[in-house]
């Protein structure tokens, strides 16, 4: 501005310090303001000489007065003088104008290069990248992600020793880490000092069966109980609730009993909780032919922690040895337990004695074997001696950056460890994830494709123990991941075969699996589409599946909050998991046998459904999640309480001023809460950074909010009140109705009272949060 008055002073006085200054004065005395003009003194010399020979004034009759004449000469000047005013503060407020919109982000892919209108016109066209369409995008990761390169990588990261904390896990862990860095990306890793229980450092654990040794046993349960149990032995099936009730109900009783399960159905934690529920003094779990394809040699591998991470850190993180009071996971059992092969089961249960099985039991591949349920005399001795073992492990992680929203971020992550060789495992999902990475650095430096929001890839270790590292890594920044990490996608076990697609998955991504289904091809079929190949009433009944406890992403949905998928291609009949997982035999030719020799294929089409999801929500304007997916799920489940609740009533076994009428009102919030948010994205500008950041907040609130805050995290983890385990869920209020239904008395109404306001609450705060601010919030309960 300086400047500008300086020449203004040069056109008409011809010095630069011939200015005139302009000064607003108040009138204290209540008149009205004052302008006064004061010249500088160059220019009072000047007037004086020219008999002026005072300042001059506001008042008009003074400045009438002293007002030179109106010549074309001066009025020439006048408008020259005011011209030249305006062109200048125009060129200043445009030059003020453009610095902001440089440092004012768009939901548009140019604001990383934002310039003026004018200016972006005139650059080239590689200087101001346009945001790609989602077509170029696809078309892009399928150029990069090829069969050569997955080929490549499926033998680099290959292993046949990378058990957790070993030298094979650090070396692999450091392979994973120089890729990362190749792809220019920035990298951390992540070290915890965890409890892993080994087999004996000396010998073996061991098993007798009528005073006779079965052999020798390698394979082991981590987070056995140790010591030594005997008792009779009694075959229950799958060690499932319902094979116990069948046991019950032939009235045999459990107590001190040796337990005999199949593997399969449930897991191997599940199995023996059921089993200590019944007071049974420990378990053996053998993989029946009719289950499983294996050997009669073949060694079983597995842990019995009904939970994920370290358990003797529930809740905390196990960082740089930081000292906790003794405390353990309430899911450790206490019981023994411990696998066997099928020639060891065969040799007990040819010779085992008592009542024939239940008929809805379906008997096994032994040969030669009756499936008899045991007799007292059918005693055996199990000594278990694990020993627990303080382990260093490493997670390690790279990084690409959005461009607008950097501090929001989609989570890969792969499972890099296994018990032996664990190619389909942890070998498929280790290359994929550094073959994900290669290729969107890639389509980064190369292309124009820029995402708005981050990818973190992470390969996690000590999975084989229930889910350690990834489970550390939540508790240690669950805080920090609450509101700023959007999705999780799981690589862990994507391919056990090539004509099937199953998908476990948080409601509110189900929309997005939808639509990465019609644009991936089947490998066994390639003229169609995943989603064309589905049968079945409806895809979500063909392809969805309960999210499990073992599954890889479920501290991530149930612990965190975090919406997570895991998925994979699987064989369309026979047992509903790979048969060699948890052995010494998941190797590359037994899946290459699983997917007719087309491994590299069915691990492309795997990579590009994880990488469609992934790119899908760093990519779009808003994220590809679906709020309205629970509306229908949380409407089904208060239906239902509600069903349970009026049959009690019209029985007498609840009071009729008993109401679940609050539960059904926080149902009803959330349905007008999800609709609301849809109505409003509707009505968006969705070019706009700031609207878009505040209505994707309000999407993720949803996951994050289930998480009942009335459960303390340390001793009930899987806080999610549908998708967790605990008191507070829908599954334990709809079970405590089922158990008034069949008491004689009255039951616990006080903790009924307690679940239903808990339920309800936790409904209601999820409808507030997804309704936006806190004025937007309408409180009917």
């Amino acid at each position: 501005m300086d400047q500008a008055r300086t020449t203004i002073s040069k056109i008409f006085n011809g010095e630069p310090r011939s200015y005139t200054r302009f000064s607003l004065t108040q009138n204290m005395e209540g008149g009205d303001s004052q302008v006064e003009m004061k010249l500088s003194p160059e220019v009072e010399e000047e007037v004086e000489s020219n008999g002026v020979g005072e300042h001059l004034n506001h008042q008009p009759d003074s400045y009438r007065r002293k007002q030179p004449p109106r010549t074309p000469k001066n009025i020439c000047f006048l408008v020259a003088a005011t011209l030249l005013v305006v062109i200048i503060g125009y060129l200043i407020g445009y030059l003020v104008h453009r610095k902001q919109d440089k440092a004012s982000p768009t939901c548009d892919q140019t604001a990383a290069v934002s310039v003026p209108m004018d200016e972006e016109r005139s650059q080239p066209e590689s200087f101001a990248p346009k945001q790609m369409d989602w077509g170029e995008v696809k078309s892009m990761l399928g150029d990069k992600l090829t069969v050569s390169r997955i080929e490549a990588s499926l033998s680099e990261f290959a292993s046949m020793d990378h058990r957790a904390g070993s030298p094979g896990d650090e070396a692999l862990a450091n392979k994973v880490l120089r890729r990362f860095q190749e792809n220019n990306m920035k990298t951390w890793n992540d070290e915890h000092y965890v409890k892993l229980q080994a087999p004996p450092t000396s010998g073996s654990n061991t098993v007798t069966f009528r005073g006779q040794s079965l052999g020798s046993i390698q394979g082991y349960l981590a987070y056995s109980a140790s010591g030594q149990a005997e008792g009779a032995v009694v075959y229950a099936y799958y060690g499932r609730l319902e094979d116990f009730d069948d046991l019950k109900d032939l009235s045999i009783d459990l107590s001190g009993k040796i337990i005999l399960v199949r593997a399969g159905k449930i897991s191997f934690a599940e199995k023996v909780d059921n089993a200590a529920n019944m007071n049974a003094s420990g378990v053996l779990i053998y993989p029946d032919p009719a289950d499983y394809e294996l050997s009669d040699t073949t060694q079983l591998f597995g842990h019995v922690h009904l939970g994920s991470g370290d358990p003797y850190t529930p809740g905390f993180p196990s960082f740089n040895h930081t000292q906790f009071p003794p405390v353990r996971s309430s899911g450790l059992p206490s019981i023994i337990a411990q696998t066997i092969t099928p020639s060891m089961a065969q040799t007990m249960m040819r010779t085992m004695e008592g009542r024939n099985s239940p008929r809805s039991w379906k008997d096994g591949g032994l040969s030669g074997v009756l499936y008899k349920l045991g007799d007292v005399s059918d005693v055996a001795s199990v000594e278990v001696n694990n020993v627990l073992v303080e382990t260093q492990i490493h997670n390690v992680f790279g990084v690409i950056k959005g461009v607008t929203d950097a501090d929001r971020y989609v989570v890969i992550g792969a499972q890099r460890d296994a018990w032996g060789p664990g190619f389909a495992k942890s070998t498929v999902g280790t290359a994929l994830l550094v073959e994900l990475a290669k290729a969107i650095s890639e389509m980064i430096r190369e292309g124009r494709f820029m995402p708005r929001r981050s990818l973190v890839f992470a390969s996690w270790t000590a999975g084989e123990y229930g889910n350690i590292g990834a489970t550390e890594w939540l508790e240690g920044y669950l805080p920090s991941l609450s509101m700023k990490a959007y999705s999780y996608i799981s690589l862990d076990g994507v391919v056990t075969g090539s004509d099937t697609f199953k998908a476990s998955a948080s409601p509110l991504m189900n929309g997005l699996i939808s639509d990465t289904l019609k644009e991936v091809n089947s490998v066994s079929n390639p003229g169609k589409t995943l989603y064309a190949q589905v049968t079945g009433p409806s895809w979500e009944t063909s392809v969805l599946e309960p999210m499990k406890m073992t599954n890889p992403a479920y501290p991530f949905i149930a612990f965190s909050g975090i919406p997570s998928v895991s998925f994979r291609f699987t064989k369309s009949q026979g047992s509903e998991e790979y048969p060699y997982f948890g052995t010494l035999i998941d190797t590359r030719e037994k899946l290459e046998s699983a997917t007719f020799s087309n491994l590299p294929k069915v691990v492309r089409a795997a990579g590009q459904v994880a990488g469609h999801m992934a790119l899908r929500l760093v990519h779009d304007h808003l994220l590809r999640l679906s709020v309205e997916a629970y509306d229908k799920i949380i409407r089904g489940h208060v239906i239902q309480i509600n069903n349970k609740v009026n049959t009690l009533q019209k029985s007498g076994r609840l009071p009729n001023t008993f109401t679940s009428k609050w539960l059904i009102s926080a149902m009803g919030s959330y349905g007008r809460g999800a609709r609301g948010l849809i109505q409003t994205i509707a009505n968006s500008d969705l070019e706009d950074t700031e609207q878009c950041r505040i209505l994707n907040d309000r999407i993720m609130r949803v996951e994050a909010n289930l998480l009942s805050p009335y459960v303390s995290p340390t001793k009930t983890p899987f806080r999610h009140i549908l998708l967790g385990l605990g008191p507070h869920t829908f599954t334990a209020l709809v079970d405590h109705l089922d158990e008034l239904k069949s008491s004689v008395g009255s039951g616990d109404m006080d903790k009924l009272l307690n679940q239903f306001a808990l339920a309800s609450w936790t409904i209601q705060a999820c409808s507030n949060a997804l309704a936006g601010e806190v004025w937007d919030m309408n409180n009917d309960i």
